[in-house]
């Protein structure tokens, strides 16, 4: 064992029983600003977790699209078998691929013999992965594929039923304005909450069958066919390979006329992660202070460390030990206040995260925050990474003002009080 950390080891923080006053208050206020750290990196892991997972669940991972200009549903219309042969040529994104379905999209009115809505109809096929709205069910079921009498079966959101005064069961009359104005009989057979408000207020889901009668469609034509992936870390390269795959196919194939494009949930939701990306930049930014405040307080605490023994330096001196073995006694008796500092840092913090990741109980405004309480979530790799820096961090910033023992004379101190 070296001399210093020996020596450091025997130390006690501060003097008497309950230690000094001053270095009581810079624990605390350490241990708050490690809490804090922690409480930031963990709330916005949570907001980003929770928002991206909304995003990718509501939204297709990838969209493959009518690349023909023109925004008219009769026009811009994709051709099922063909995403569906070039999906399965190309085998590792189809290995990737958790579910892939032909959707469609409409502009719609629900009318009641109150009140009516303006909405978007989303109507997709039997392939459809309904996990998330399923999960965010409060009544009933989502609609039936199975029997072709059930094409009208739609689940609408909570907001929705609230405004127009429906429940599950319910029959309502939707309008889709084309050449003409078409209505079809749609019966409610669940309502879904995802406190997601740009989806919950302008969506409902149905059978893409119901759309494709007022479209006057075949079974294979649809809007878009979204594919999902099992991960999305590298999404802007599956679309890329995708499309490649439909060009060489389109190209290929003479009776292939169609031109395909193939969008990503990033370009799609762009607004979000814009708003995700300056979270990220909250965290810096609260981060940097609470190191600034945290290295303040450390070096505070140094010198209130280095005063308290001021004679044992001094006699130290007059033993022939130097100015650098003596610094480092320091800088090892002031990290352990960061330990300690640390372990009930770490403590607190990550029992006020479990608190509110398992109870909820700082709720939030679901309209502004699109949920309803503060998410969290406890990265590991995060956590270690957080520690770590905060020891490498303290331990840096003690350095220079340790060098303030160099100019303690040891005549001097002899006679200190």
């Amino acid at each position: 064992m070296k001399f210093e950390f020996f020596i450091a080891s025997k130390l006690k923080l501060g003097s008497g029983e309950k230690g000094s006053p001053s270095l009581n208050v810079a624990l605390v206020g350490i241990i708050l600003a490690i809490v804090i750290m922690l409480l930031s990196v963990f709330i916005v892991l949570g907001f980003k977790n929770e928002i991206t997972t909304k995003v990718n669940s509501l939204d297709s991972h990838l969209k493959v699209l009518n690349g023909a200009i023109g925004i008219d549903d009769n026009y811009s219309v994709v051709d099922f078998r063909e995403v569906d042969k070039a999906l399965k040529q190309d085998t590792p994104l189809m290995q990737r691929t958790i579910s892939y379905s032909l959707i469609a999209e409409k502009p719609a009115i629900l009318k009641t013999d109150e009140d009516f809505k303006g909405l978007q109809f989303r109507g997709v096929d039997e392939r459809f992965d309904f996990t998330f709205l399923k999960s965010h069910l409060l009544k009933g079921r989502v609609p039936n594929f199975e029997n072709p009498d059930s094409t009208q079966e739609i689940i609408i959101s909570q907001t929705i039923a609230n405004q127009l005064h429906l429940d599950v069961n319910n029959k309502i009359f939707t309008y889709f304005i084309d050449n003409k104005v078409k209505v079809r009989n749609c019966k409610i057979v669940g309502i879904f909450n995802t406190d997601f408000d740009t989806f919950d207020k302008a969506y409902i889901v149905g059978n893409i069958a119901l759309l494709q009668s007022v479209n006057e469609w075949k079974s294979y034509m649809g809007n878009y066919v979204g594919v999902n992936l099992d991960d999305v870390d590298n999404i802007e390269q599956d679309s890329y390979e995708l499309y490649g795959v439909l060009a060489e196919q389109s190209y290929g194939d003479d009776d292939t006329s169609t031109v395909y494009t193939v969008t990503n949930t990033r370009q799609n939701n762009i607004s979000y992660y814009t708003w995700l990306g300056m979270l990220d930049m909250n965290v810096v930014i609260i981060l940097v202070l609470m190191v600034i405040v945290s290295s303040f307080t450390l070096i505070s605490a140094l010198l209130m460390i280095v005063l308290e023994r001021i004679k044992m330096i001094g006699l130290f001196k007059a033993m022939g030990t130097g100015n650098s073995s003596i610094r480092k006694i320091f800088i090892y008796l002031t990290q352990k206040l960061i330990f300690k500092s640390i372990l009930i840092g770490n403590a607190v913090g990550i029992g006020l995260a479990l608190i509110q990741k398992y109870f909820h109980v700082i709720k939030l405004d679901p309209d502004a925050y699109y949920m309803n309480y503060v998410p969290i979530s406890i990265n590991v790799p995060a956590l270690v990474i957080l520690n770590i820096a905060i020891i490498v961090i303290s331990y840096i910033t003690l350095i220079g003002p340790s060098y303030i023992i160099s100019s303690i004379k040891p005549t001097s101190t002899m006679r200190f009080e």
